[in-house]
């Protein structure tokens, strides 16, 4: 199983992970909310400004304070230390 960091320590399953999208749009905003009410959002950003939110395929939403630029970086680095 692959671990991938998306920020203060927090670390997420790659093979779980569907899609890393960012917070600005209105149906993000409202996937975010559904989550919430139905108790499967996860908050990761340690109180700091949402900058990426990942959507895992057990239908939890998590947000993280690492931009999806970084994240990008990190899973190519991962690979390739591999």
């Amino acid at each position: 199983m692959k671990l991938i960091n998306i920020g203060f320590g927090n670390l997420v399953s790659e093979e779980r992970l569907v899609a890393v999208v960012s917070p600005d749009s209105a149906p993000i905003k409202r996937m975010v909310q559904e989550s919430r009410e139905r108790g499967m959002l996860i908050d990761a950003t340690y109180g700091r400004k949402t900058a990426s939110i990942f959507i895992m395929d057990s239908d939890h939403v998590i947000l993280s304070a690492l931009p999806p630029e970084k994240f990008g970086t990190r899973a190519e680095a991962a690979e390739e230390h591999i």
